[in-house]
């Protein structure tokens, strides 16, 4: 336990929501990377990258993480060069599998 210290139970708490919302801030950045990359930085013209804008306001997501995140890939920042691709295979009993990864 945390004792008697009001603040070591918060800063217990506060540590575990902070690391979920940096991964599910991450996981949005470079979603945001790969649609910026394949349609464009605008949102008007690019359907996936609007969603995915859509998605990162409802989580929370500040709106100057969201526009490194595009500068980032319209070339405009550096940053981290991700590519999308889609791997076909086949599992043990025939079985398709579709795999989508970021690298």
């Amino acid at each position: 336990m945390s004792g008697h210290s009001k603040w070591a139970t918060i800063k217990r708490k506060k540590a575990v929501i902070d690391q979920k919302r940096g991964k599910a801030f991450a996981k949005l950045a470079r979603q945001i990377d790969v649609a910026a990359r394949q349609g464009g930085g605008d949102p008007a013209s690019n359907a996936a990258l609007r969603t995915i804008i859509q998605k990162a306001k409802a989580a929370q997501m500040t709106n100057d993480a969201i526009d490194r995140a595009i500068k980032r890939a319209t070339g405009e920042a550096q940053g981290a060069n991700y590519e999308a691709i889609t791997y076909e295979a086949y599992a043990p009993g025939g079985v398709a599998l579709l795999i989508d990864i970021l690298t």
